[in-house]
Order: structure tokens, then C-alpha cells, then sequence
């Protein structure tokens, strides 16, 4: 009689936490081979394959919201290298933003999310209790995208009702993000009301204010819509010529020019406030995009306050004080370091704005530049680097 054979163990499962770092490796790893090409060099058909298996695994993890992995995988490409960052980062971005909708016989149809992020500033801040109370102008608002030329004339186009600040904006993941549009894409394909949870989770409500009644307040606010439009529409193809897509950008930017000049008393309305409000507009983007440039736009504003303060409280003349530029490590990102000098060389304040990994330093220079004159400090120098104590180096006069 044979006998019975012990049974072989059972292999555990991967816990969660384990294959999420197993597809943030995979993802990562696919990035690097793709962006190990030169520019301009063809796929071969191996790499033709893992550039598929690329685009599939990330709208895979973006669809199933596994935001641990995709940040992961995010993580890890910015420590190898710089064009495999970018690669993973923009096309995780854009998956997490667009939804492509197909069906049998008809055109396909994409939705994307929008963002244009506003500079608001009040006597004492906003009120969230007011917030988006005046239906009609709401709607007009909403329709004015079509109108004023934003989106195409037959798009269809959903807006949130309620202006986001910076941490409610910045706390939306790719996953959430995703199943927001989703939600919306459904809420528009199918021309009625449908629970919309991820949507719903995303007004988390403002931080609290610290503004007192009699302060000036200057609040970054995001508006977010999404479109509903056919994937191959006109209206948002850019010339391959040179010549035309420039003409083709220029024409956009004056139509939203012209666009905040109509929304700018269609917001006062929405936002409710008793006292009149000034807007500053950033320019419409994708939804993370307009994240980045507003909360740039918003670092800059809050150093050039820091600055302005310590001006104040020395005494010092702006015009009289030299600031220093020159990148510097925060953590483990990279910065752009400001060192406001007083007319003796003491130094009266610092402060830093983050980079982007890869960023284009003399532009982030040339912008830092534009912001100091703004409160009167013209007498700008640049440094490569600070030594251990904050000092800079090799310091030369910036014309």
C-alpha cells in the first residue's frame, strides 16, 4: 500500500503592502527602460512591448485607485533618474485625469479635469458658510466655459460647486482624482443624477483662517470642472506648425483673458461675501498642472510676505538691500534658496521656494527675479551653492 505523500506547504499570499512595492519596482523599472531611448531613436519591438505593458499597468493601478504603488513607483524613478521621473509622473497624470468612454458605433468620447486656480483677496478672508449660495450665478459661470470659448462649443461641462483651498486641492491622489472624473463622466454620459462618493469626499472644507477682521487676506482658490467632449475634437488639436500653434495658443490666451473679465463679478456673486473681492486668475490646465502652478504661484507670494516683513522691521530701504539666489537641498528636495542682505550685509531674512526635480534653474531664477522687484529688492546675485552654515559661494552680480 503506497504511502500518502506529506502535502506541500502552501505559499502565503503577498500581503498588500508587499504587492504594492512589487508593482511600484515593475512600474518604476519599465519607466527607466523607456526613457533610456534616445530622442528620436524607434522602438524596437521588445521595447515597442514594454511600452504597452507601461501604459497598461499604470491605467490598471489608476483605475483600481493604488495610489500606494503609483506613488512608490514615483518615488523610486525620482531617485534613479530624471527622465524616467518625468515619463512615470506625466503619463500617471494624465490617466489619473482623463477618462476615454467607447462605445460600439459611436465616437469616442474623453472626459478630463480642469482646474484654474484664483488669488482672492478680501478684507479678513472668506467665509466658507457663503460659499457658491447664488444658484444663477453659478449656472451662468458654468456656461460661460462654451460661451467665452474655453471648451469647445458642443462639450459638455460640469463644475464643482465650491471653491477649494490649497490643502483640500492638494490632498486629491490619483486614485480619488480618477474616480472623481469618472463619476462625472457618468453623471454627464448618462444625463441624470448618480451617487458620486469620490466627489462627495473631495469637499473636505477649508482650514481654518488666521486672518483677523481688519486684515488684508490674499487665499489661493481652485476651481474644478470636468469636460465631456469627443476625443478627436477640433477645437483642441494644436497645429503641427510652428507658426499656426502659436497663433493657435495666442488666440486661447486672449479668449481667457477676456474670460476673467467675464467671470470675475459671476464669482463675487458665488462666493457671497458682503465686502467686494478681488480676483487674480492663474491660467486654465489639466488638473495637475493647475495644482502645480498654484501652489508655486502661492510659495512665492508667502516668501515675498516673509521678506517684506523683515524688510519692515529692519528699517531697510528695498533698494538699498541685495538678495542672494542659489539652489539649496530641503529635506531631501531640492529649492531655490532667497537671502535677503541689508545694505551692511547682514543678513535679515531667508527663505526657499521648492523645485521640481529637472527644473530649469536660471528660469526659476529669471522668476524669483521678477518677484523681488515687485517689493523693490533689484540688487540681485546668484550663487551655485551654500556652504554648511547657509553661506553662499562663489557669489556674481545678476544683471
Amino acid at each position: 500500500m503506497p504511502k500518502n505523500k506529506r502535502p506541500a506547504p502552501r505559499k502565503s499570499a503577498d500581503s498588500p503592502e508587499e504587492k504594492n512595492e512589487q508593482q511600484a519596482h515593475a512600474l518604476c523599472q519599465l519607466a527607466l527602460e523607456l526613457a533610456e531611448r534616445e530622442d528620436g531613436e524607434a522602438l524596437d519591438a521588445q521595447l515597442r512591448e514594454h511600452e504597452q505593458e507601461f501604459h497598461k499597468l499604470v491605467r490598471k493601478l489608476v483605475n483600481q485607485h493604488k495610489d500606494e504603488a503609483l506613488y512608490g513607483a514615483v518615488e523610486l524613478a525620482r531617485d534613479e533618474d530624471i527622465g524616467a521621473y518625468r515619463l512615470l509622473r506625466e503619463t500617471i497624470e494624465e490617466a489619473a485625469a482623463t477618462v476615454l468612454l467607447r462605445r460600439d458605433g459611436a465616437p469616442t468620447l474623453e472626459v478630463n479635469a480642469f482646474a484654474i486656480p484664483l488669488f482672492v483677496h478680501s478684507d479678513g478672508g472668506l467665509d466658507m458658510a457663503r460659499d457658491f449660495q447664488d444658484a444663477d450665478a453659478f449656472e451662468a459661470l458654468v456656461a460661460s466655459f462654451t460661451s467665452a470659448g474655453l471648451e469647445a462649443p458642443k462639450a459638455k461641462v460640469v463644475l464643482m460647486r465650491h471653491a477649494y483651498d490649497a490643502e483640500e486641492f492638494d490632498r486629491i491622489t490619483y486614485g480619488e482624482l480618477n474616480a472623481m472624473v469618472r463619476e462625472a463622466a457618468a453623471t454627464m454620459s448618462e444625463k441624470k443624477l448618480l451617487p458620486a462618493p469620490a466627489l462627495e469626499r473631495s469637499l473636505s472644507g477649508w482650514s481654518p483662517s488666521a486672518f483677523g477682521p481688519a486684515d488684508r487676506a490674499v487665499e489661493l482658490r481652485f476651481l474644478l470642472g470636468f469636460a465631456l467632449k469627443r476625443a478627436d475634437e477640433p477645437f483642441y488639436q494644436v497645429p503641427a506648425d510652428e507658426d499656426a500653434a502659436d497663433t493657435h495658443f495666442a488666440a486661447r490666451a486672449q479668449r481667457y483673458q477676456q474670460w476673467t473679465a467675464l467671470a470675475a463679478p459671476l464669482l463675487q456673486r458665488c462666493m457671497g461675501q458682503q465686502q467686494a473681492l478681488d480676483f487674480n486668475f492663474l491660467y486654465q490646465d489639466l488638473f495637475f498642472g493647475a495644482k502645480e502652478q498654484g501652489l508655486a504661484e502661492h510659495a512665492t507670494l508667502r516668501l515675498l510676505a516673509a521678506l517684506n516683513q523683515a524688510l519692515q522691521a529692519a528699517g531697510a530701504a528695498p533698494a538699498q538691500c541685495r538678495a542672494v539666489l542659489g539652489p539649496a537641498g530641503l529635506d531631501d528636495r531640492v529649492a531655490l534658496r532667497v537671502l535677503l542682505l541689508g545694505a551692511d550685509g547682514a543678513a535679515l531674512a531667508e527663505g526657499e521656494l521648492p523645485l521640481e526635480l529637472g527644473a530649469d534653474l536660471e528660469g526659476a531664477v529669471d522668476d524669483a527675479a521678477d518677484a523681488l522687484a515687485s517689493i523693490g529688492v533689484s540688487q540681485l546675485s546668484v550663487t551655485p551653492g551654500f556652504d554648511a552654515q547657509g553661506r553662499p559661494q562663489e557669489l556674481r552680480a545678476l544683471s
